[in-house]
């Protein structure tokens, strides 16, 4: 009897540290999806600035253009240009 004793003991032993272990699997887990959270919140928000920071260098490409220099004037014509089609495909689009 005292074999199957301390099999029942050894057993008992064994489930509790897996349920202690389950336990701190839990906890890390719970930590790695809140870091997770954090880390995809702070990508959000450096994608959406760097989309802000293209944006805001386009409009000083623009300006920088406008002020003058030869390579300065191409570019411009050919945003000027580029603008001048997206308009006329608007009118046209509006016509139909």
């Amino acid at each position: 009897m005292s074999e199957i004793a301390e099999i029942i003991d050894s057993l008992e032993n064994r489930i509790e540290k897996l349920f202690m272990k389950i336990d701190s699997l839990e906890n890390k887990s719970v930590l790695l999806k809140e870091e997770l959270e954090k880390s995809a919140s702070k990508i959000k928000n450096q994608t959406d600035e760097i989309v802000t920071l293209k944006s805001e260098c386009d409009s000083l490409k623009i300006a920088n253009s406008l002020l003058g220099g030869e390579e300065n004037k191409r570019d411009t014509k050919l945003k000027i240009n580029s603008l001048i089609r997206e308009i006329d495909y608007c009118i046209a689009q509006l016509s139909d």
